[in-house]
């Protein structure tokens, strides 16, 4: 799963509430599988459209075996977010993108349950991935409200990360929000393949009150952070290990402290992306230090006990 399903959920009630009969998306690959499987279980047909080519493998096999009709586009993320709003306009069928308010609120929950789990005490720092930055917006918004409600005395501090090749939000923090970056998006991080974001605005002011920043990560760091985020049992896709980089690069810079409070928010499952797993720990050339490569040996005890005494 990803966190794309907290959102779905609230989103295909909506739909199903409204008396919507088919639902749609484009997406990177969790909007897609997430939209497939809760449509499925609400009867609602349900339409994915996906850059062909740049989505994760265990993703589209999630929204072709949920039986959502997939539409594989020549073109970029941002090319199938236009096909998919001119598609909820002129073919009636619902939208369930992070523009999509309902979506947000459902997503708004991982914030609210995390506070609840450090027993309503913030951290000093919340870390997470950015890519259409619909979490950014999210999490900004259950902190302004938990924070109006009197459920926490103070806001944490917002750290969104991004991948150096489709880095707009970081590109636009860097001049104070003074004008709004659209790039040609290039990262191994397909989650987080996205330039031209859709919750820019909202996830601007998320930043903005949370004193937040934006900064970015190397595909190397990210898939440096996965492999270490992998081998302490927990897992995880690419796009999440940005989190953790992002972290890691906080620290060594100093904006964050070695002792703060810090949380750093892991957003899809590790096989959401096996390609990337298969491809880091066997075909890398030289190996990375962390790469776990398997060991062919012949069918003899020996060869067992040679490799377990290595």
């Amino acid at each position: 799963g990803s966190f794309k399903d907290r959102g779905m959920t609230v989103g295909v009630t909506q739909a199903r509430r409204i008396g919507a009969r088919a639902v749609a998306c484009a997406s990177t690959g969790n909007t897609a599988a997430a939209l497939a499987a809760y449509a499925a279980l609400a009867g609602l047909r349900a339409l994915v459209i996906v850059p062909r080519g740049k989505v994760a493998f265990g993703k589209l096999a999630q929204a072709l075996a949920y039986g959502a009709r997939t539409l594989l586009v020549r073109g970029n993320f941002d090319e199938c977010l236009e096909l998919a709003d001119q598609a909820g306009e002129r073919l009636g069928v619902y939208l369930l993108n992070s523009v999509n308010p309902f979506r947000l609120e459902g997503q708004k929950t991982i914030m609210l349950e995390l506070l609840q789990q450090l027993g309503w005490e913030p951290p000093e720092w919340i870390v997470l991935p950015a890519g259409n930055l619909g979490n950014t917006a999210a999490f900004g918004k259950a902190l302004r409200e938990a924070c109006e409600w009197g459920l926490i005395d103070r806001l944490p501090r917002l750290a969104a990360v991004q991948a150096e090749g489709a880095a707009p939000f970081a590109l636009s923090f860097r001049e104070g929000f003074a004008q709004r970056h659209r790039v040609e998006p290039h990262t191994i991080a397909t989650a987080i393949n996205i330039g031209n974001p859709v919750s820019y605005d909202r996830a601007a002011r998320a930043i903005r009150d949370t004193n937040g920043v934006v900064t970015t990560v190397t595909d190397d760091d990210i898939l440096e952070a996965k492999a270490v985020v992998d081998a302490a049992g927990i897992g995880c896709e690419p796009a999440s290990a940005a989190a953790v980089a992002g972290a890691r690069r906080l620290v060594r810079e100093g904006l964050i402290g070695r002792d703060a409070r810090s949380v750093a928010i892991l957003t899809g499952h590790v096989l959401k992306d096996p390609e990337i797993v298969s491809h880091y720990h066997r075909d890398r050339e030289p190996p990375p230090a962390r790469a776990n490569r398997p060991i062919e040996i012949d069918a003899r005890l020996e060869e067992v006990e040679r490799v377990m005494n290595a």
